[in-house]
């Protein structure tokens, strides 16, 4: 008998141990420390405090009324080495505010998802009318594209989903038009597109001979000194006579 019941305690206590090890761990989400558990992730990080969209992210993660969950897209390190020099520090600080809640869609999506999801997602940035921070994704097999209009980005990884929150690792930072497109310089106008310059009399060398303008009409000058001529000589006759 008590060997059965000291059979049955280490039964309950395995179970115990085995039930504790797949709960998942309690207490409130922090992107942060997912992002740097994952590693790679220093520049976002340092964007997400400063601009403390971190805090804002958080907040919403652990309030219960939050139902529709989130999901994050997270530039490595290298994407962002990979932008030009000095593109984030040009940034104001409503840019930053927004370069990085770029990155963040107010809803869970599951990888599979990505799969039938309508176009344009709705940004944490702004709505999902064009030119207002709107992004598109597109699929080939189990791999996703994101599309900002100014670049396109792949899903590389996933590093962290509970059903709630969901974190992909992408191979470019996702750069919005409303503030990259903006300050991209003007085209240049096309020659259709340019009008020709009108010539004028003062703007014309009299001796080119490209000039397309129509030659003088002398023939009146020519007629009076014609004129002039036969009158003067008709003058002379008349005085020989007289």
């Amino acid at each position: 008998m008590k060997h059965q019941i000291i059979f049955l305690i280490i039964i309950i206590l395995q179970f115990s141990t085995l039930t504790l090890s797949q709960t998942p761990p309690s207490g409130p989400k922090n992107i942060t420390q997912i992002l740097e558990k994952a590693g790679q992730f220093t520049t976002l990080i340092r964007l997400m405090k400063v601009s403390q969209v971190s805090d804002q992210i958080n907040t919403q993660l652990n309030n219960s009324n939050e139902g529709n969950g989130m999901t994050i897209f997270a530039p490595t390190d290298n994407a962002f080495s990979s932008l030009k020099s000095g593109t984030i520090n040009s940034l104001s600080a409503q840019q930053q505010v927004q370069l990085v809640q770029f990155h963040v869609l107010p809803n869970f999506i599951s990888m599979s998802q990505f799969q039938t999801i309508s176009n344009p997602l709705r940004t944490q940035a702004g709505d999902s009318t064009p030119g207002d921070f709107p992004l598109n994704v597109t699929t080939s097999g189990n791999q996703v594209n994101v599309s900002t209009g100014v670049d396109d980005a792949t899903i590389a990884n996933t590093i962290y989903t509970d059903g709630q929150l969901a974190v992909y690792q992408v191979d470019k930072v996702l750069q919005p038009m409303s503030i990259f497109a903006a300050s991209s310089p003007a085209m240049a106008p096309t020659p259709a597109t340019l009008k020709p310059k009108s010539k004028s009399p003062a703007g014309l060398s009299p001796t080119s001979g490209n000039d397309d303008s129509p030659a003088a009409d002398n023939s009146g000058v020519e007629r009076i000194a014609m004129h002039g001529t036969t009158v003067l000589f008709f003058g002379i006759s008349l005085f020989v006579v007289l």
